[in-house]
C-alpha cells in the first residue's frame, strides 16, 4: 500500500508540474535592444551641489580658523533653519545658494561625522510641510554639511529644517 501510494504522490507532482508549464509557461529573461524609458536614470547633475561660492568658501576658512585650537572628542550640535535660508537657532552659519539648497557651515571639521535633518518650522506651533530633506557632506569644505529640500512631489522647494551633526 505504501508503494502505491507514493507512485500517485509521484504521479500528481509531475501532472502538477507538466500543467503548471504547459498553462503558465517559462519566462527566459532576453537582454533588450533598448531600455525602457523608465528604467533610465536621470541625467548626471539633476542631484549635485552647486559649486562651493566665494563668500561659502571664506565664511568657512574663517570658521575653522577662529576654533582652530577647540581640541574636539565627540561632538553633537544642532542648527534650525527657517525655509528662507536665515537661522533661527543653533550653531553653524547657513549659506542659501538656490531654491531648497542650503549649506551650514561649522566651526569644527565634520567631514568623518554623521548628519540627520528632517522638515520642521522654527516655532512652536504648528506641523511643517510634508516634504523630503536630503543631507551629503559638502564638497571642498570638510566643515560644511549640504542640505536639500523637496516638496512631496520631489520638485526642489525651500522648506524649513532642523539638522542634526554628530562628529567623533
Amino acid at each position: 500500500m505504501s508503494t502505491s501510494f507514493r507512485r500517485k504522490v509521484a504521479a500528481v507532482t509531475f501532472a502538477v508540474l507538466g500543467l503548471s508549464l504547459a498553462g503558465g509557461g517559462i519566462a527566459i529573461a532576453q537582454p533588450s535592444a533598448k531600455a525602457p524609458q523608465e528604467a533610465v536614470q536621470p541625467a548626471r547633475g539633476t542631484n549635485a551641489q552647486p559649486p562651493v561660492s566665494a563668500e561659502s568658501a571664506r565664511i568657512a576658512k574663517a570658521a575653522l580658523k577662529a576654533n582652530a585650537a577647540t581640541p574636539l572628542v565627540a561632538t553633537n550640535v544642532f542648527t534650525v533653519v527657517n525655509s528662507n535660508g536665515t537661522k533661527a537657532r543653533g550653531t553653524g552659519t547657513v549659506v542659501k545658494y538656490g531654491v531648497g539648497e542650503y549649506e551650514v557651515i561649522f566651526g569644527h571639521n565634520v567631514s568623518a561625522g554623521a548628519f540627520l535633518a528632517t522638515l520642521s518650522l522654527s516655532g512652536s506651533c504648528c506641523i511643517p510641510p510634508g516634504g523630503e530633506v536630503s543631507v551629503a557632506p559638502r564638497l571642498l569644505t570638510p566643515n560644511a554639511v549640504f542640505v536639500q529640500t523637496r516638496n512631496s512631489a520631489g520638485t526642489p522647494a525651500n522648506l524649513g529644517f532642523t539638522l542634526l551633526t554628530h562628529t567623533p
